[in-house]
């Protein structure tokens, strides 16, 4: 494994810990993929740093205990926000010619 490989591995691991944001939002951050990010957390990071991989671990499960909880909070913010547009026509004043 390349040295920069690791060193990207350990601080989205301390990142994790220190924030404990998504998967999403770290990689956004660090300019990789999400896929990178779980990758680097699941499968890399136990063999570099194995403390830091269990309390990674432990903040991976919750944030999976409550992605359902996430989702529908999105759906229904979304669903306000879409009749909440419907209601409200456009303030522009109507021109005729």
């Amino acid at each position: 494994m390349h040295d920069y490989i690791k060193e990207r591995t350990l601080k989205i691991g301390r990142s994790l810990v220190e924030t404990r944001n998504t998967v999403r939002t770290i990689a956004k951050e660090f300019g990789v993929s999400k896929s990178t990010v779980h990758k680097d957390l699941t499968e890399r990071l136990p063999e570099i740093h194995p403390e830091l991989a269990n309390q990674v671990k432990m903040i991976l499960e919750y944030h999976k205990s409550i992605r359902h909880l996430r989702g529908g909070e999105a759906t229904k913010v979304k669903y306000k926000k879409e009749k909440k547009q419907q209601e409200s026509p456009s303030k522009e004043p109507l021109v005729f010619s």
